[in-house]
Formats: C-alpha cells, structure tokens, sequence
C-alpha cells in the first residue's frame, strides 16, 4: 500500500516502509502523549509536588517553546540524517523521563518536560521529512495520515492510560513507563533503519548550510506561504481550544465530568479527520483537501454562535471544528513534505515552529476575546484567521505543481 519510489537510493519493499511507519507512529504517540498529559493532570502534579497550580502551567508554556527551538534542529536532521535525529528525540524523552520518576522534584521536572518536548521537537520534522523522501507523493496523505494517529491517539488512548497508572500505581509511575517505552522504540528503531539508508549521502552533498537552509523558509514563495498558513490556522483553533471548556461550562453549567465528554468528541474529531486525510486526500489532490479544509473550518468557526443555543450543537460544533482542522492540518503537512524537497527537515521543523508560535498567539488572545465579546467574538477573530490562512495557501502555492 506504501509504496517506494523506483529511485535506487530508496528502494524498499512496502512491508518493510509499512513496518518502519507503524514504529515511528507509535513511538510518537509516546511522545505526544509525554507533551499533552500534564494538561488534564495539572492538578495532580501541583499537589504531589507541592508546588501551586501556576507553577505547573509553567511547566506546560515551557514545553510547548520547545516548538519554536526545534527549528534550528531541521538543518541538522538534513545534513546528518533522519534516523539519527529520531533517535536523538527518543534519546531526549527517555532521559527526561526516568529523570522526572527517579527525583520528584519540581525543578527536575521542569527540565525532564523540556527534554521531553524537544525530544518531539527533534522527531517530528525528522519522521515527517523521512516519510516525505521515501513514500510517493501520490501515496504521501495516506503515510502522514498513519503518522498522526498518534495525535488523537494520545487523548483517545495515551492519557487514559496515564490517569490509570497514576490511580493504581502513584503520580510518578507514567513517567516509567513513557521512559521505557521510549528505550523499546530506540531498539526498534535502530534494528528497522540501517545507519546509512538511502538518500543521506545525496542530502549531505546537497546541504546548503545551517543559515542558507534556513533562508529558504523566507526566500522561497511556497515555504512563506505553508509558514503563514501553519500560523494563521493555529491562532485560530487555539483562539477557540482555550475557552471552550470555559464557554460551555457557563453556557450550559456543566460538571467536571460532563466537560470531560467535549475532550472526547475533541479527540474522536481527531481521529476521524486523520483517518479522512489517509483515505481521501491523496485522490481529491493535496492543495485542493487544504483548501477545502480551511473553508469549512472558517465557516464552522463563523458558525459558533449558533452551535451555542443547545448543548448538544454545541459539541456537534466542536467537532465539526476539530474534525475539518484536523483534516486540514494532516493534509497540510503531507503537501509541506514536498514543498522543499533538498531540506524536508528544515521545511517541517519551520513549520511546526510557526505553528507553536500560532498556538502561543491565540492562548494569548483566546481569554480576553472571549471574556470582552463572548463566542461570538471567538468564532469571528478563528474565522478571520483561518481565512488568512485560506490566502496564505493560495498566494504561496499559486501555480506551484509537484516536479
């Protein structure tokens, strides 16, 4: 199903790449879930540490920054292989997590998260851009569809499970098993992709340097417009994602367990959205789906204030938000993988930045727009971003055809 390129340097059997997608998805559902679990379980690690709940926000703004850092890794994981930064990333998880359960110290802590979320930083754009170089582009959706899974996966899945661990075995014991569950993906991973797979010594011929290829993210008109689009969609959807718990909670005086239900519908959007890019895009055409998926998440978002007259349309509306962004997005970075094509990395790592940067923005402005308008004012700025980043595509990718 996931076919190689009939290039010399990168032929393999399809069982084989399959393999190799299915242990990079799982290794960043670990990942994933290491960065986005101190999220619902702030509260418990404000009380086993002794420490306020400020405190643990901290820790959650420190690493989410580790986004915008992990762009000046995407040169190096051009010049000195995929492989190699995946395994730094897994590295960097595992160092901090065994660090967090070994010394519960809020300053250990601290730095066990930020090694955690620059070991995600490090491995995204590195897997992200090895799926970009070996896998087809008419078979690209279906292979970052699979790789986003575990973005869903590790809500549906990942911290169920560590709400689990904390309640039969204490706060620290998640910790363990994130960190051991990383040392099994660095054997796996060095067992399924040889030292020097293909493509690496044309990649370091190629290399332009650290700033050249960093340059390129400005210079060239189709990597400026994935960048602005990656910033304009996720000031938007984190706009909303902030205050939605605070909206529907006041809106229809809900319980602590009922706003647990909206992160599920949140979550299953997720899945379901990944799963249409993996099955969909790849026919209907990349840049068309990312088009698409930005005009019905403008109108979703333009259409929240009547999702807010009833609780149920208020959760059909979430996730038909989640749903079209989460389809955009996937579908996004399939279409960024080939955009620059001699430093994938250094394409995706900028792209993933922007996004962190987009993400900060709309955290920021989410609250005081929501408390001074109400949804309505929330749904009208989301539209109005997701709108610039509907122009942002067009005016980057105008006439820009795959080679």
């Amino acid at each position: 199903m996931l076919n190689s390129s009939n290039t010399k340097t990168n032929q393999e059997s399809p069982s084989s790449l399959i393999m190799k997608v299915g242990v990079a998805t799982i290794c960043r559902l670990v990942l994933n879930t290491a960065r986005r679990f101190c999220y619902p379980f702030a509260p418990v690690l404000s009380r086993s540490l002794g420490v306020p709940l400020t405190a643990v926000t901290s820790l959650i703004a420190v690493n989410q920054s580790t986004a915008i850092l992990g762009m000046f890794f995407g040169p190096l994981a051009d010049r000195l292989g995929y492989r190699l930064m995946m395994l730094a990333g897994l590295t960097m998880l595992v160092g901090g997590m065994f660090a967090a359960g070994l010394f519960p110290f809020y300053g250990v802590l601290l730095v066990a998260l930020f090694l955690a979320g620059m070991g995600k930083s490090i491995f995204d754009p590195a897997v992200q851009a090895y799926a970009g170089e070996r896998v087809p582009f008419r078979r690209r959706a279906l292979a970052i569809g699979f790789l986003e899974f575990a973005w869903a996966g590790s809500t549906l899945i990942g911290i169920p499970m560590v709400g689990l661990l904390i309640k039969e075995f204490g706060w620290r014991s998640p910790f363990f098993v994130m960190g051991g569950l990383g040392v099994i993906g660095i054997v796996l991973l060095r067992i399924l992709m040889p030292p020097k797979e293909g493509g690496l010594q044309r990649r370091q011929q190629n290399f332009l340097g650290f700033r050249d290829s960093l340059k390129q993210l400005v210079v060239k008109r189709r990597a400026l417009g994935a960048l602005g689009l990656a910033l304009f969609a996720s000031i938007a959807n984190d706009n909303l994602f902030v205050v939605y718990g605070a909206w529907i909670e006041k809106a229809f005086n809900l319980s602590i367990v009922a706003l647990g239900l909206g992160t599920s519908v949140i979550g299953v959007a997720e899945l379901l959205g990944e799963t249409l890019t993996a099955a969909l895009a790849d026919r209907f055409g990349l840049k068309r789906s990312v088009a698409l998926g930005l005009i019905l998440s403008t109108i979703c978002y333009g259409m929240l204030p009547f999702f807010g007259q009833t609780l149920p349309l208020a959760l059909v509306g979430l996730f038909l938000i989640f749903l079209t962004f989460e389809f955009m997005i996937v579908t996004s970075l399939s279409l960024t993988t080939e955009l620059l094509t001699g430093s994938r990395a250094t394409m995706m790592a900028g792209y993933f930045a922007t996004a962190g940067i987009g993400r900060v923005i709309g955290a920021l402005i989410g609250g005081p727009i929501w408390l001074d308008g109400g949804i309505f004012a929330t749904g009208l700025v989301s539209a109005c971003f997701s709108g610039l980043a509907l122009v942002s595509l067009s005016w980057g990718l105008h006439g820009w055809q795959k080679s």
